[in-house]
C-alpha cells in the first residue's frame, strides 16, 4: 500500500513541499526586494536539507543546477554538488520491509551480508551494498522510496503551474510539449523492470569499448521497485579534478565516446548526466552507474541534429530550417531562427572550431548564461516558440555533459571527435540498428 498512488499520499505531499521550501523562498525575497542581509552559506544547507528530504523530482532540480558552472551561486552548488550521492537515506525500517515486499520474508538469506547503512541516497532511491551469497560479488541494491507514485504526481502538477506561471509572465517557452516529455520520462523511471532493461541495451551497444564499464543485473535479487547490479568502485568528479591536464582531457574523450557513439549510431542518449551518476577509475575509464532515464530518438531526430551542425558549418539558411524542423519546431519566422541560431551556436561553436581548446572559451559557464539570456529575452519578444518534445532531454544531455568538461576543464579537438564520431552515419542504419535492439530488449 505504501506505493500507490492515492490522493491522500498526493495531499500529503503538497503541504510538505510547500512547508520545506516556503520560509527559504521568503528570505530570499526578503533580500531580493527589502535588502534584507542573508547567509548564503546558512541558506544553501537549509534549501540542500529540504531538497534532500523531499526527494522525488523536486530534488532533481537541484541536483541540475549542480551540474551546470555558475548556475546558481557557489555557496548553493557546493551543497547541491552533496545531493547527488550524500542525500538524507531512509532508515532501516523502510529499508527492512522494502526487501520484504520485493524478496519476501527470507531476503537477508539470499545475501552473504547487506549493509544496513545507504552507501548512496538520490532523489529516487537509495542504495545499499550487499555481498551475493553463492560467489562473494560485490552488489548494489538499488531501493526506490516509499509512495513515490504519489510523490511524482504531486511534483508533475505542482511544476505544471510553475510552468503555467512562467509562461503568463515571460513570454517566452509555451511549456505544454516540455511538461509532457517530462512527466512520462519520470513515469518511467519508476519503473527498475524497464531500467534492467536500459542496461542491457547500453551493455550491447557499448561492449566493444574499453573506456566504459557497465554494472550487470542480478535478475534473481531484482523486481519493479529493486533493482540489485554488480558493485562499480570509482572516484566522483569532484575527486580527480586535481589530476593532470592529460587525465582529465582522457576522460573527457571517455565521456564524449559513451555520451554520443549510442545516440548517433543507435537514436539512445543518457538523458540524467548529473554528477552522481557516473564514477572514474584510475585509468581514465568510466564507470556509468545510472539508466531510469533513457530517451529514445527517431533517425529523423539524429539526422536532424547532424544537419544543423553541417548548416551552420557552411552558413545555409535553407538546411537551417530543414534542420530545426526535422527536430520538430514549426511555424518559423526569419527572426525567430536568428534567434534559434543563437543557442544553436553556443553548443556546437566548439563542434565547428578545428583545434584543440576548451568546450567554452572560458571555464565559469558566463558564456552559456549570458547566451541563455538573450535567448530567452528575445524568444518572450517574439511571442514565443514551443520547444518539440524532443528537444528537452537532448538538450539536457548536451548541456550536462558539456558542464563534466567545464569542470574538467578538458581541452580537446573537438570538431575532430565529433567528426570521427559521425563520419560513418547511415539514416536507415541508425534505424535499423534501433529496432534491432528495441525488439531484442522489449522497449
Amino acid at each position: 500500500m505504501d506505493d500507490q498512488n492515492s490522493l491522500q499520499g498526493r495531499f500529503r505531499r503538497y503541504a510538505h513541499v510547500s512547508s520545506a521550501l516556503s520560509a527559504a523562498a521568503l528570505r530570499l525575497a526578503g533580500e531580493r526586494f527589502f535588502g534584507a542581509d542573508l547567509d548564503h552559506q546558512v541558506q544553501a544547507k537549509e534549501l540542500t536539507k529540504a531538497f534532500g528530504s523531499l526527494k522525488g523530482p523536486v530534488m532533481k532540480v537541484a541536483q541540475m543546477l549542480a551540474t551546470i558552472p555558475d548556475a546558481v551561486p557557489s555557496e548553493y552548488a557546493q551543497e547541491f554538488l552533496s545531493l547527488q550521492a550524500e542525500a538524507p537515506s531512509m532508515g532501516w525500517p523502510f529499508v527492512r520491509r522494502r526487501m520484504t515486499q520485493e524478496l519476501g520474508p527470507d531476503w537477508a538469506q539470499k545475501f552473504q551480508s547487506f549493509d544496513r547503512e545507504a552507501s548512496f541516497a538520490a532523489s529516487l532511491g537509495q542504495v545499499h551494498k550487499a555481498i551475493s551469497k553463492e560467489d562473494d560479488l560485490a552488489l548494489a541494491c538499488k531501493l526506490q522510496y516509499p509512495d513515490l507514485a504519489s510523490v511524482v504526481e504531486a511534483d508533475l502538477q505542482q511544476l505544471k503551474i510553475i510552468f503555467r506561471v512562467y509562461e503568463i509572465a515571460a513570454h517566452a517557452l509555451k511549456t505544454e510539449e516540455i511538461f509532457d516529455e517530462i512527466s512520462e520520462r519520470l513515469r518511467e523511471e519508476l519503473d527498475y523492470e524497464r531500467e534492467a532493461k536500459h542496461i542491457a541495451v547500453y551493455r550491447d551497444i557499448l561492449k566493444d569499448f574499453t573506456v566504459v564499464h557497465l554494472p550487470q543485473v542480478i535478475s534473481a535479487l531484482s523486481t519493479r521497485r529493486l533493482l540489485t547490479m554488480t558493485w562499480l568502485e570509482g572516484k566522483n568528479l569532484r575527486e580527480i579534478t586535481g589530476e593532470s591536464q592529460e587525465f582529465r582531457n582522457q576522460v573527457a574523450r571517455s565521456m564524449f565516446q559513451i555520451w554520443y557513439y549510442p545516440f548517433y549510431h543507435y537514436g539512445f542518449i543518457h538523458a540524467d548526466p548529473h554528477l552522481g551518476n557516473y564514477t572514474f577509475r584510475e585509468d581514465g575509464s568510466v564507470n556509468l552507474l545510472d539508466f531510469g532515464c533513457l530517451r529514445i530518438f527517431s533517425a529523423k531526430v539524429v539526422q536532424g541534429v547532424i544537419d544543423l551542425y553541417r548548416a551552420l558549418q557552411k552558413n545555409d539558411q535553407a538546411q537551417l530550417v530543414h534542420a530545426y524542423e526535422s527536430w520538430g519546431f514549426s511555424n518559423l519566422s526569419k527572426e525567430m531562427i536568428d534567434v534559434l541560431n543563437l543557442w544553436a551556436n553556443l553548443l556546437y561553436e566548439p563542434l565547428l572550431d578545428d583545434r584543440v581548446r576548451p568546450i567554452q572559451k572560458e571555464f565559469s559557464g558566463m558564456q552559456g548564461r549570458h547566451t541563455a539570456s538573450q535567448v530567452h529575452h528575445e524568444l518572450g519578444r517574439l511571442g514565443g516558440i514551443k520547444p518539440p518534445r524532443e528537444f528537452v532531454y537532448l538538450d539536457r544531455a548536451t548541456v550536462g555533459v558539456g558542464s563534466v568538461f567545464l569542470h574538467l576543464k578538458a581541452e580537446l579537438n573537438w570538431h575532430q571527435e565529433l567528426e570521427k564520431m559521425i563520419e560513418d552515419f547511415e539514416f536507415n542504419t541508425v534505424s535499423e540498428n534501433q529496432k534491432r535492439l528495441l525488439v531484442k530488449y522489449g522497449l
